[in-house]
């Protein structure tokens, strides 16, 4: 006796639907696979673009100090012409005395202790509004994070009438003083010491009989090794650009920095002995070597901020 099995039309209707979802399926990944692909070329064109508008103005920069006075007028501003790099150089560096290597240096001296300054006094006052509790705690916050919403510009009058009173106008010290103290750098260091400082250290610390200066000096100041290469870093770009304070604050050119410098040349047209254009050119190259070699030196402090996240 046969036994015959009874299969229902809905299961019926169900398997022979089967290979068609597949197919739909199939062509939905491939589609979405498209997309992606699509997407991809997008964001790469994108950034393609970004990095040529990034480096298009220094590669231009490049190919004119490599040119003369005829040649930076007359020829392509992208590519080379008659190689005079040398001799630009040797005029820069012999016009007027060699004014030029002085107002290099002076803006290695105040970017270099302004922000040796700027970071030390940031990294002690994030370190203090991080891991102490005092009464006040909460207005010093947010007295520091309404000091962001005044304009630096605002400061330049009364600052000027504080220094000449003191008799710092046209010093040195009227560019160093006001570049070791910045709320937003406090703010920084306050919110990586938070984060890169375990209290129970500081605890075991003092439980082995260390002082809180030896703490912070010993051990805070280590672990925050990342926020002070950062605090530096982003102080020494913006003190080494700085043009308007050293215009009102510092009147012999000796003491001029080179952005001032540069501009004073440029704001003279021409000289019947060197083309003025070039020098500026020229300074312009030479002055941001300092920051690249910095960016180079201190690399590591970079890459062990951005894996530290990854580490317990």
């Amino acid at each position: 006796m046969s036994d015959t099995t009874l299969v229902p039309d809905a299961a019926v209707g169900e398997t022979a639907r089967k290979p068609g979802r597949r197919r739909r399926r199939v062509d939905d990944y491939s589609s979405v696979a498209e997309a992606r692909g699509a997407s991809r070329w997008v964001v790469l064109g994108v950034l393609v673009a970004l990095a040529l508008y990034a480096v298009g103005p220094l590669w231009w920069l490049v190919v004119a100090v490599t040119k003369n006075q005829r040649d930076l007028y007359t020829t392509n501003g992208l590519w080379f012409s008659q190689f005079n790099l040398w001799q630009n150089l040797g005029d820069l560096f012999t016009y007027q005395d060699g004014i030029f290597v002085r107002w290099l240096w002076n803006t290695v001296v105040y970017a270099g202790l302004g922000s040796l300054g700027l970071t030390l006094v940031a990294l002690a006052a994030g370190y203090g509004i991080a891991k102490y509790k005092y009464r006040g705690r909460g207005l010093t916050m947010g007295l520091i994070i309404a000091s962001f919403l005044i304009p630096g510009s605002l400061m330049i009058v009364p600052s000027f009438i504080l220094f000449v009173n003191l008799g710092l106008y046209d010093t040195i010290w009227a560019m160093i003083l006001p570049g070791m103290f910045g709320s937003f750098s406090v703010y920084l260091a306050k919110v990586y010491a938070e984060g890169a400082i375990p209290t129970e250290l500081m605890e075991a610390a003092r439980i082995d009989g260390a002082g809180e200066y030896r703490i912070f000096f010993s051990m805070g100041l280590r672990m925050l090794s990342t926020a002070g290469a950062t605090i530096f870093l982003l102080h020494f770009v913006s003190s080494w650009n700085t043009f308007m304070w050293p215009l009102v604050f510092l009147k012999g050119v000796e003491k001029w920095p080179v952005m001032l410098g540069m501009y004073s040349w440029l704001s003279r047209g021409t000289d019947s002995t060197v083309d003025l254009t070039s020098l500026v050119l020229t300074g312009s190259l030479i002055s941001t070597i300092p920051m690249v070699v910095l960016m180079i030196a201190m690399q590591r402090y970079w890459r062990s901020g951005v894996t530290l996240g990854s580490l317990k």
